[in-house]
C-alpha cells in the first residue's frame, strides 16, 4: 500500500519506545507522522513527488539506514533523508552525509533539534517539488505547441484546457470534424498525465465489424461463441494503467453502449462469456464527429451514456476557424516533409497563402497535411472548389515571376470576395476598389463568374 501524500514525516527506528517518543515530539508539532520498525520495503511505497521526509535509524536489523538512504536515493535523490544513531563516531557521520543525506542527528538529542531539522527538510522538499511541477509545466507546454501548431485564440483555449484536464483523472469526450485531429488531442491528454508510462490503446468503433466489437473490446473466454477457441484479452482490459482512446463512438450499437456505460461507472469489465468482474484502472477518452446530443434525442445514441461522457467536452476547432494558423500548419507540414525526402525548403508566395487562407478545408488538418506534402514534393496543387467554398487554385511549390505571382494573388483576392454577399456587380467592384468594366474584364481573364449581377450594371 502507497503512503499517503497527507504523511509529512516517516520514523523508522526498531526501538519502540524511542519511536513513539519521537513520534509524540512531531505529532505535538503539529506533523503527519508515520512510525515503522523496519525500512525493507519502504522505497516502494514512496512515490516519487510524495512531499515527505524520512527519519531513520542508522542501525537496525534487515536493512540499515546507509542501505536505505541509497535505495531511496536510486528513486528519488532528491529526497531528504535524516539519519539518527547512537553510535555517533565521525567516520560514520562522514560517510552518511558523503551518501546524501540531509542531516544527521546523534542519540541522544534535543527535541527543538529534531524539529529544526525536519522543518528545514520539509521546506527544501516543497521547492523542490515545486520547481519540478514548473519544469513539467513548461515542458507540457512546449510539447502542446509542438504537437498542436497555432497561435489563434481557439487553439491557444484548447492549449490550456488540454493541459488542465491531463492532470486530472477525469474521462474527456473530443468533439471535432474529420481529420482535425482528435487522436492527436488524446495522445497529448495521455502523454501529459500521470498515466503516461501506461499503455495508450486507440481503437475506431467505426472500422469494427459489428459481428467482432465486442469481442474486441471486451475479450473473451474459450467457447464463449464458436471459433472461441482461446482466452482473448479486450482493448479495455489491455489498456489497464493507462488510457484507452476510442473514436466514432456514435457507430457504437446500443447493445455495446450499455456494455460501455456499466464500464464507466463501476469501472470493472467481464469478458464474453466470463463471469469475472475484472477491475480497471483506466482512462476512458471518447471521440466523435457527430452531435451525440442530438443522436441521443433521436434514439441512435443512450442518453445516460452521452451525459455520463459529456463531464469533461474538448471541441476541436475545424480548420476553417483558425485564421493564418492555417499558413503555418501548412509551413509547418512542408518543412517537415522536404527535410524527410531530402529535398530544398520552399516559401510560400503572396498569392499562395492568400489562397490557402480562402480554402474551407472540408478535411480539416488531414487534408492539409496531404497539401503540404505534394507542396514539399513540388506536385502541382489544385485546391478544389466546393459549394460553400467557390475560391479555388493552383499551388506550386515552383513560383513563376513576378506577373505570374500578381495575377495569382489577384485572382485569389477576386475570388474570396466572390464567397461574400453582393447585391450587384457594382457592390462587388466598390469592394475590390476597381471601375466596373475593369472588373468584367479581369473577371473573364481568371474565368471567375459572379452569378446573379443586377440589371444596374448593364
Amino acid at each position: 500500500m502507497s503512503i499517503d501524500n497527507q504523511i509529512q514525516v516517516v520514523l523508522i527506528d526498531d526501538d519502540p519506545h524511542l519511536r513513539q517518543a519521537l513520534c509524540q515530539t512531531l505529532d505535538l508539532a503539529g506533523l503527519n507522522v508515520l512510525t515503522l520498525g523496519e525500512a525493507t520495503g519502504l522505497t516502494a511505497r514512496l512515490s516519487r513527488d510524495w512531499p515527505g521526509v524520512v527519519v531513520s535509524d542508522i542501525r537496525m536489523p534487515g536493512m540499515d539506514g546507509l542501505e536505505l538512504l541509497a535505495e531511496l536515493h536510486g528513486q528519488d535523490p532528491d529526497l531528504p533523508v535524516l539519519l539518527i544513531t547512537g553510535h555517533g563516531d565521525v567516520p560514520l557521520a562522514v560517510q552518511a552525509m558523503r551518501a546524501g543525506a540531509y542531516d544527521f542527528l546523534e542519540k541522544p538529542f534535543a527535541s527543538d533539534a529534531l524539529l529544526d531539522s525536519v522543518r528545514r527538510a520539509l521546506a527544501l522538499r516543497r521547492l523542490v517539488l515545486d520547481n519540478r511541477s514548473l519544469r513539467l509545466a513548461l515542458s507540457d507546454r512546449q510539447q502542446l505547441s509542438t504537437r498542436l501548431v497555432g497561435h489563434s485564440p481557439q487553439m491557444l483555449r484548447l492549449r490550456e484546457q488540454i493541459g488542465a484536464l491531463a492532470a486530472t483523472r477525469a474521462d474527456v469526450l473530443i468533439l471535432g470534424e474529420t481529420g482535425a485531429g482528435k487522436e492527436v488531442v488524446a495522445r497529448a491528454l495521455h502523454d501529459l498525465s500521470s498515466r503516461r508510462s501506461g499503455p495508450f490503446v486507440a481503437i475506431n468503433a467505426g472500422a469494427l465489424a459489428e459481428s467482432v466489437v465486442e469481442s474486441e473490446l471486451f475479450g473473451h473466454e474459450p467457447g464463449a461463441f464458436t471459433g472461441a477457441q482461446k482466452r482473448r484479452i479486450g482493448k479495455f482490459e489491455f489498456a489497464n494503467g493507462g488510457t484507452l482512446f476510442l473514436d466514432e463512438i456514435e457507430s457504437m450499437s446500443l447493445d455495446v453502449q450499455v456494455k460501455l456505460l456499466r464500464l464507466l461507472q463501476e469501472r470493472v469489465v467481464e469478458r464474453l462469456g466470463g463471469n469475472q468482474l475484472i477491475p480497471l484502472d483506466i482512462r476512458i477518452i471518447a471521440a466523435t464527429k457527430e452531435d451525440l446530443r442530438q443522436a441521443a434525442d433521436q434514439g441512435r445514441f443512450r442518453a445516460d451514456l452521452y451525459y455520463r461522457l459529456n463531464v469533461a467536452p474538448l471541441r476541436i476547432p475545424p480548420l476553417r476557424e483558425r485564421g493564418e494558423d492555417a499558413l503555418m500548419l501548412f509551413q509547418h507540414f512542408a518543412d517537415e516533409a522536404s527535410s524527410r525526402h531530402g529535398l530544398p525548403l520552399h516559401e510560400l508566395q503572396p498569392g499562395q497563402r492568400a489562397l490557402l487562407l480562402r480554402h474551407s478545408w472540408p478535411g480539416n488538418v488531414r487534408e492539409l497535411q496531404n497539401a503540404a506534402e505534394r507542396f514539399a514534393l513540388g506536385l502541382e496543387l489544385a485546391l478544389d472548389s466546393t459549394p460553400d467554398n467557390p475560391a479555388s487554385g493552383v499551388l506550386t511549390s515552383t513560383p513563376g515571376g513576378l506577373s505570374e505571382q500578381v495575377e495569382q494573388f489577384e485572382k485569389s483576392l477576386i475570388a474570396a470576395e466572390l464567397t461574400r454577399p453582393h447585391s450587384s456587380m457594382r457592390s462587388l467592384a466598390e469592394a475590390l476598389g476597381v471601375p466596373r468594366k475593369t472588373l468584367h474584364d479581369k473577371l473573364r481573364k481568371h474565368g471567375l463568374n459572379f452569378a446573379n449581377p443586377s440589371t444596374d450594371d448593364e
